[in-house]
């Protein structure tokens, strides 16, 4: 049994990746102002800007995210062979149809606004893992 090689300069271009596509996801002039909405933000609730530890969190998560679909890429590429930036998108809409996407429609379900917010939060974390299968399949370990 081995352990997945992961090239961590591709796990830092995703994590990277994955903050471009929410600065530009959430800017009021493509979604932003809809997902504030949907979620009951108005520009008085968010003018004050987030937590200190917002941010950071958010990057520790993407890295972790980020880890995760790179040992997974690699495992497909291994069990696959072929193309690594191709196993690595394929195992990233997997991972989302089946893990990310089902999970907050399940979790979307049971919350008292509904799935008002569930398109912007799918559409995002869509957006968001492919970006960084992107990044991690055109830079393939070793």
């Amino acid at each position: 049994m081995s352990i997945p090689e992961i090239n961590y300069w591709a796990v830092l271009a995703a994590v990277i990746a994955s903050m471009v596509v929410g600065f530009v996801f959430y800017h009021p002039k493509v979604m932003g102002t809809r997902w504030m909405a949907a979620v009951g933000h108005t520009d008085a609730s968010v003018s004050a800007g987030p937590k200190p530890w917002v941010y950071p969190s958010i990057m520790v998560a993407s890295f972790v995210t980020a880890w995760v679909l790179a040992g997974a890429a690699w495992l497909a590429q291994e069990f696959y062979g072929g193309s690594f930036l191709v196993n690595a998108l394929v195992t990233a809409l997997i991972l989302w149809v089946g893990l990310t996407a089902s999970r907050f429609f399940v979790h979307d379900v049971f919350e008292p606004r509904g799935l008002r917010v569930t398109p912007y939060t799918l559409l995002n974390e869509f957006v968001t893992i492919m970006a960084m299968a992107l990044a991690i399949g055109l830079l393939p370990p070793g």
